[in-house]
């Protein structure tokens, strides 16, 4: 059940089933949650290990107040460990630390191409046209979160986690060449071009802070 569908009461119950191949990023990613949330509501401790047929909570308590963070995104000075599925027999593994946590994030445009959808709270997101095949490049460094096609809505997708407040989103690509837990630089090729369900030949492309979609063209530099 979407994040979207809870709070429109077409679900009766805020949890969600682990499946396999899904990460704490993913599912808050797709419920529209920090990470940090979701780890609070239902009690895990680093390293945050998740388990395939788990069932998680996605939602706040009734009654219960949901809190931002304020932190400011300098300030932050660490990164979280692995957050992957993993099955029971298997010790959680523990990553490196992203490079560099304080500096300001460099952001690049991810792709070449015409912008032909600006953000909005239906998008989430811009789209960037270009050819089937196109190269789509890291727009920061960081850690890949996420690498595959389970999530509805995304196709083949890679979440990328630059600090503890922002990550990044690449959706609709045709094929992936990260993995996750690699770590990536900026301008770093992670995946090709793909099309929407629609046909359209596009990367849908997101920035997210403290988990809420934000505009990436306040981020991203004026000229590409």
């Amino acid at each position: 059940m979407c994040f979207a569908c809870w709070l429109s009461g077409c679900g009766s119950l805020a949890t969600h089933r682990v499946q396999t191949g899904e990460t704490l990023y993913s599912i808050s990613f797709d419920y529209g949650w920090d990470y940090r949330q979701l780890a609070e509501w239902n009690q895990l401790k680093p390293p945050y290990t998740i388990y395939e047929g788990q069932t998680l909570r996605v939602a706040p308590s009734v009654g219960a107040a949901v809190v931002e963070s304020r932190e400011p995104i300098a300030a932050i000075a660490s990164s979280p460990p692995s957050l992957t599925v993993r099955p029971q027999s298997s010790p959680p593994v523990q990553p490196k630390s992203l490079p560099n946590p304080n500096l300001p994030i460099q952001w690049r445009w991810p792709t070449e191409g015409r912008l032909v959808q600006n953000f909005s709270g239906d998008s989430k997101g811009i789209d960037i046209a270009g050819k089937t095949g196109q190269v789509v490049r890291a727009a920061a460094g960081g850690r890949v979160v996420y690498s595959g096609g389970g999530m509805l809505h995304y196709g083949n997708l890679i979440i990328i986690k630059h600090n503890d407040a922002l990550l990044s989103a690449y959706a609709h690509n045709r094929r992936l060449h990260v993995r996750e837990g690699a770590e990536v630089t900026a301008g770093q090729q992670i995946a090709d071009m793909g099309q929407k369900t629609d046909g359209d030949t596009v990367l849908h492309f997101q920035i997210r802070q403290d988990g809420r979609p934000v505009d990436p063209l306040r981020y991203l530099p004026v000229s590409r």
